[in-house]
């Protein structure tokens, strides 16, 4: 899916069956660089994706992602924000959202 600033594809390597990727088309490294057009567009294309995973896919939940520097996990520096679908059973307690469907950080 596209619009005239953002665009939406299936991620690579999933979290989950369904797990989206929206993206400014302009190069910018995080979502702080984004201009307000650019947030609208990749929110339109956030409600879009939901449509479209819930017709294919029918999770029971989802997960918004956005991981800014290096040390918030960014490791591709260009801005993406992850829908990520959830599923009943995909973790055995979905208490906390995304930390308990990760392994524990080694600190």
């Amino acid at each position: 899916m596209e619009n005239e600033l953002a665009a939406a594809f299936w991620d690579i390597h999933p979290v989950n069956p369904g797990h989206l990727l929206v993206i400014p088309k302009a190069h910018k490294p995080t979502f702080f660089d984004l201009n307000e057009a650019e947030v609208l567009a990749i929110n339109e294309l956030l409600h879009r994706g939901k449509n479209l995973i819930e017709q294919k896919f029918a999770p029971d939940g989802y997960n918004l992602g956005i991981n800014i520097g290096k040390y918030g996990g960014q490791t591709i520096m260009h801005c993406h924000i992850h829908l990520m679908p959830r599923y009943q059973g995909d973790v055995p307690d979905p208490t906390g959202g995304i930390r308990n469907s990760l392994p524990p950080a080694k600190i």
